[in-house]
């Protein structure tokens, strides 16, 4: 079975370009600059309509991953809305003041999300221990796994993933992701086992002008998702 390719997309050239270059699924968010979060319904209307299995994140807010009152009952909320549009499924994650998968928190997401797939992103890197992590989620029931193994890019964290994977079984998906790249991804899979990678295949776009810049609305340019580069992770792929 050939390894599965997702590309993460936050506007609607990002999902053309993604589509375009031959991304197996898409991971929709708004604001990939702050790690992603939740994308407009306008947004996932498109993406469903464009055929391309889609996963949209749940994130209300930037920051960290422990919820603060209100937001677990936003994100259900959201996760109904979402799939109710056609997504194929959503991506979640919450933690506790002290570092470990919030349970209960994420209980309530997979019954919220009913049929649909769920998949635990990144907040998985922020846990002390992420193998055990991976035993938790695989328990309550979740799809798949976004990681890096735990620092900053999935080349640092080859050696966390591959017992990521041993751990998962065939109980749940490990899907490696940050820092992923045509020049690298053949390495990560040959080093991990996973079956399905995710990158950004992006690159910086225009400099904003000097007044977006002044008044704080940039930091500097965005990164745009690269059809070429798409064709070349999945080229390194095959």
């Amino acid at each position: 079975m050939p390894t599965l390719l997702e590309i993460c997309v936050d506007d609607s050239a990002g999902l053309a370009a993604a589509v375009a270059g031959g991304a197996d699924r898409l991971e929709l968010c708004s604001a990939l600059e702050l790690g992603g979060l939740t994308p407009s319904a306008a947004l996932i209307a498109e993406a469903v309509r464009s055929g391309c299995p889609t996963h949209a994140m749940i994130r209300p807010r930037a920051g960290g991953f422990v919820l603060v009152e209100g937001e677990a009952e936003m994100m259900i909320e959201e996760i109904r809305l979402t799939l109710a549009q056609g997504a194929a499924g959503v991506v979640v994650g919450a933690l506790t003041p002290d570092g470990t998968l919030d349970r209960d928190a994420l209980a309530r997401f997979r019954d919220a999300a009913r049929d649909g797939a769920i998949v635990l992103h990144r907040a998985i890197d922020c846990v002390p221990d992420p193998v055990a992590a991976v035993r938790e989620a695989a328990a309550l029931g979740y799809d798949k796994i976004l990681s890096s193994g735990g620092e900053r890019s999935a080349i640092e964290g080859l050696a966390t993933l591959a017992a990521m994977v041993e751990a998962a079984g065939d109980r749940i998906a490990i899907i490696a992701g940050s820092g992923v790249t045509p020049a690298n991804v053949a390495h990560i899979i040959a080093g991990t086992g996973v079956r399905e990678v995710h990158g950004s295949a992006s690159r910086p776009g225009p400099e904003p002008d000097a007044t977006t810049l002044r008044l704080g609305f940039a930091t500097g340019p965005r990164r745009e998702t690269d059809s070429a580069i798409v064709a070349r992770m999945r080229a390194a792929i095959a």
